[in-house]
């Protein structure tokens, strides 16, 4: 096969150690960037922690409350069952004792129409 760059020796031994130094350099440690200021860097991420707990507290708080309401509502619709159930007693009783009454004056007229 013919060479058709025309390249001798020397010129491949150049470019290999050339390919040769480049992947060696990808393999070294790349220098780190330093914030300018780590103070102030330090300082910005722990307002954005603290903003973080002050979401979750309230996060928090607004759960809690609308716990509360729930229970609360409960314990209304509980109240409110209990008291439906004593009114309803307490019709019950007024429309036996109605009966009872319209039975007594019932049996009272045909007491009177045997006489």
């Amino acid at each position: 096969m013919r060479d058709l760059k025309q390249t001798g020796f020397a010129d491949r031994l150049t470019a290999q150690a050339e390919a040769k130094k480049a992947m060696l350099a990808r393999f070294k440690p790349k220098p780190t960037v330093q914030a300018e200021d780590p103070q102030a860097l330090q300082k910005q991420r722990e307002a954005e922690r603290e903003a973080l707990r002050a979401q979750r507290a309230a996060e928090k708080a607004e759960a809690q409350q609308a716990k509360e309401q729930q229970k609360a509502a409960a314990e209304a619709a509980k109240v409110m069952s209990v008291e439906a159930q004593e009114e309803a007693r307490r019709n019950e009783r007024r429309e036996r004792k109605a009966a009872i009454k319209a039975e007594q004056r019932q049996r009272r007229a045909e007491k009177k129409m045997k006489r």
